[in-house]
């Protein structure tokens, strides 16, 4: 079975992107839009567009009512999510399927099992995923949330079971902050994502954070196609992420990748994901969380398989097999690399919305830019401050940092503040160059600037 017509329920560069996909696999599509977003430059790729309300997310792209009302007005058979937004609720998943329409995702009941996070280190656990220690939904009692503390040993980071992107991880380096600690979490947990549940994990100190690129199918078929590393972040949110990982012996990577497969084969897991782990300074991979969906940063996986995720992930969840989508082998070919160009100061890296009075991405063939922007549009504070992914391909790592950092020179953008000149910095960084690279990284390096 194929699809006639798909509803995109998202907005900015991965409504961009999927809307690309289906005009290449020559499928219908339907764009949605709230107020912030009329006149985008991607709408003018869809068949059909549809307004779907004001300007904040809970009334527009987080709003089940409207979205399934233009399911069913559209005529569409399908519903791709992207990321962010809907993509990981199962009780949308639910809604779509039991309306007779294609999720274009895993199944429902692997949402919910993996978007809860001791749920799925559970089950990460009994399919042989190497674990960290960590907790259970911590209790109520502050004796209780002591003890377990102890019980995995200090520094400990709290983070919300039923949230991602960062949001509510905080870390406690004794006893005397826990307490406190754990209240902010669960503040802001049920604040951002309706649950206060809290866990706790053991803190590794400057761990990679690496990810493996999973596809499974309805008939029982799971692969990888390879790893990414993601450790360059800001507040536990990605800003540059590359494939493959640097630095780390191939052997270590294909033991972990196995492990990864034989979990999402033995789940019965039908359609794209990513396994996140984290590494720790003695080499050691624990398994993190399994994100349930496409990723931002699953450009650079591209480039360096020449496979279409998008379409890859289209043509699973209308019922092909794994042998159909994928080539006979999937080789690694060169080296990639991903920076998030956000509307956000440099310096301290808050939001920084405005209008793009210039907005001018690199126009070279070999750097790819994917963006829901043009020149003259606003940046509001309604949503997430990336305004472009750029990316880049070479046939090393060397070759491809000095071909990123040359795009990112050539991206002029005014009327905001933007995060360029803070990786560029990291780029031209030694620590980055040697591959040196940790989830602390850009603190170290923007400080050590500021002394230098």
């Amino acid at each position: 079975m194929g699809f006639s017509k798909v509803v995109v329920a998202n907005r900015g560069a991965v409504a961009a992107r999927v809307l690309r996909a289906l005009y290449e696999m020559g499928i219908k599509s339907v764009a949605v839009y709230s107020e912030a977003d009329y006149g985008a430059p991607y709408l003018e790729m869809a068949s059909e567009t549809y307004a779907i309300g004001a300007s904040p997310a809970l009334e527009s792209y987080l709003n089940q009512d409207t979205l399934l009302a233009v399911l069913k007005k559209s005529g569409a058979d399908g519903v791709h999510p992207g990321y962010g937004f809907l993509s990981e609720n199962a009780g949308f998943a639910q809604r779509v399927t039991d309306a007779g329409i294609c999720f274009i995702g895993p199944s429902p009941k692997w949402i919910e099992a993996m978007g809860h996070k001791t749920r799925a280190r559970d089950i990460a656990a009994e399919h042989g995923m190497p674990m960290s220690k960590g907790t259970d939904v911590l209790p109520a009692e502050p004796e209780r949330i002591l003890a377990a503390a102890r019980g995995i040993g200090y520094p400990v980071l709290v983070k919300p079971a039923g949230g991602g992107g960062g949001i509510g991880m905080l870390p406690a380096k004794d006893e005397s902050e826990l307490l406190a600690v754990v209240e902010r979490s669960q503040s802001m947990a049920s604040r951002g994502f309706g649950n206060a549940e809290v866990y706790l994990e053991r803190l590794l100190e400057k761990p990679r954070h690496i990810e493996f690129q999973v596809l499974g199918d309805q008939h029982g078929g799971a692969v990888h196609l390879f790893e990414r590393d993601c450790s360059v972040q800001r507040r536990n949110q990605k800003v540059i992420e590359e494939a493959c990982a640097p630095a780390v012996p191939r052997a270590e990577i294909e033991e972990i990748a196995g492990k990864v497969v034989a979990m999402v084969k033995g789940m019965g897991y039908d359609n794209i994901g990513t396994v996140e782990m984290l590494r720790g300074a003695d080499g050691s991979f624990n398994f993190l969380e399994m994100n349930t969906r496409l990723q931002v940063e699953h450009g650079v996986t591209e480039k360096i398989t020449g496979v279409d995720l998008v379409q890859s992930q289209i043509r699973s969840a209308a019922g092909e097999k794994l042998a159909d989508i994928l080539p006979a082998k999937i080789e690694i070919k060169g080296h990639a690399l991903q920076a998030r160009v956000y509307a956000e100061d440099p310096k301290n890296f808050f939001p920084s919305p405005g209008k793009l009075t210039v907005f001018r991405p690199p126009q070279d063939a070999a750097v790819r830019v994917d963006t829901g922007y043009a020149e003259g549009r606003d940046v509001t504070p309604f949503y997430d401050p990336m305004i472009a992914k750029v990316i880049v391909h070479a046939d090393t790592r060397e070759a491809a940092i000095d071909r990123l950092t040359d795009a990112l020179s050539a991206f002029e953008i005014q009327g905001l503040k933007n995060n360029i000149p803070a990786v560029l910095t990291i780029l031209r960084s030694p620590q980055f160059r040697d591959g040196a690279v940790h989830t602390g990284l850009i603190p170290e390096v923007m400080t050590k600037k500021k002394t230098t």
